[in-house]
């Protein structure tokens, strides 16, 4: 008798591929049931990856099957793209040739890492999109950037087409990829951060200006927002242990230039000052949501949050000199000296947004608050916030306390 899995494969093309994926779907459990089989057992087949690329990458095909086919491609190279072993080094197989995990062949994943950032790069559905992304994720945990050494030039590329409107939608994907890169580093040591060392080398000089331009208060679209959220992002995962250069042998540049990072520290004021005024009144940046679920996720309302998220961690580390590491001790004492007061001021200008009887998520309010929390520590910031004690307590602070008609309507309700 002919295996399942081969079985699968004689018959198997992307346009069956497509058809058991609906089937998946159906009420049928005649349909249903096999279609679901015959998913499970993707994995064993040779090329299936690809197909399941080429479904979820086509826009004629129903957006339901396209997700679907996403997530089998994210489940299929996270399970199989590299032989699993346990934390102690041993296979996780019981030793059986039948029960070993499969390993996609390296044709397959050739395949796929090239085919996979062309359809990141224009795909438009969030979902899809957030998907191949994760996909790309795992793959590069494995694969860069030994394997994958295209995979930065090729994204860098993509995002220095930034000035030409037209190439939006592949920037902002080429930036998220890159985000997904520099998160696989986020948490190294730094004998381990290398690879985002160089990430950070190359692509830097092509971000800062780039958020320069979106954080600019003439820029307002939402395509913008979007794309400096994803280099805020970048900048998290590449500073939010280390400043970004420092491997152990080489020091970062901004230990021996402080100055170095002052151009992003001018970003992260700018984007928390920008104005967001209310629909209603017409002006840029246009049409912010109504309701509270919507507004947290408009990118602007993302793009502050992000903003004033990198701002406390920095204080966090580099606020209080006497408590930082001993190698960041200079940068710690220009930070505190020139850094905290300037970020200060446009978190308590986002701390008056409510006492004015204007919108702020409670996410970006949290996150000021936890400023001006590290900011009592010291002595500059201080001095500029004790004359503002009455409004911190009474404005802001209570009333952030207080329970609101919407709160007691939950507790009764729920």
């Amino acid at each position: 008798s002919v295996p399942f899995s081969q079985y699968i494969f004689f018959i198997m093309n992307v346009a069956s591929l497509h058809v058991t994926l609906q089937q998946s779907f159906s009420p049928d459990a005649n349909l249903r049931g096999p279609a679901e089989l015959t998913i499970r057992n993707l994995k064993h087949v040779r090329g299936a990856t690809v197909m399941l690329l080429q479904v979820a990458a086509e826009k004629q095909v129903q957006y339901e099957v396209r997700q679907a086919a996403a997530i089998q491609l994210k489940n299929v190279c996270r399970e199989c793209w590299i032989e699993r072993v346990s934390v102690m080094g041993y296979s996780q197989a019981d030793g059986s040739e039948s029960q070993k995990p499969p390993v996609l062949a390296e044709e397959d994943k050739d395949a796929v890492r090239i085919t996979l950032v062309e359809a990141l790069m224009a795909e438009h559905e969030k979902s899809v999109r957030d998907l191949l992304a994760e996909t790309l994720h795992s793959i590069a945990i494995h694969d860069f950037p030994e394997k994958w050494p295209s995979l930065i030039p090729t994204l860098l590329n993509t995002i220095s087409l930034n000035s030409d409107p037209s190439k939006a939608l592949a920037v902002h994907n080429a930036l998220l990829a890159l985000r997904k890169v520099c998160k696989r580093y986020e948490y190294k040591s730094k004998e381990q951060r290398g690879p985002l060392n160089e990430i950070v080398i190359k692509s830097f000089p092509l971000l800062l200006p780039l958020a320069q331009r979106l954080s600019d208060p003439s820029c307002n679209s939402l395509e913008g927002a979007m794309m400096l959220k994803q280099i805020m992002k970048i900048f998290w995962s590449s500073t939010q242990f280390y400043l970004p250069g420092g491997d152990g042998k080489t020091p970062s540049p901004a230990l021996s230039n402080p100055d170095a990072l002052k151009p992003w520290f001018d970003i992260l004021c700018s984007a928390l000052s920008k104005p967001l005024p209310e629909a209603s009144t017409g002006l840029p940046p246009r049409d912010q949501p109504t309701s509270i679920e919507d507004r947290n996720a408009w990118p602007w309302w993302k793009v502050k949050k992000w903003a004033v998220q990198i701002m406390s961690r920095l204080f966090s580390r580099y606020g209080i000199p006497q408590y930082a590491e001993e190698e960041v001790k200079d940068f710690a004492k220009h930070f505190s000296q020139n850094v905290a007061t300037q970020m200060l001021q446009p978190v308590c200008e986002t701390l008056n947004l409510r006492p004015s009887g204007q919108f702020c998520t409670d996410r970006v309010v949290h996150l000021c608050l936890t400023y001006v929390d590290l900011a009592i520590d010291l002595a500059p910031t201080y001095k500029m916030l004790k004359p503002h004690m009455d409004f911190l307590l009474y404005k802001v602070c209570f009333p952030t306390m207080c329970l609101t008609p919407e709160d007691i309507a939950t507790f009764e309700n729920d």
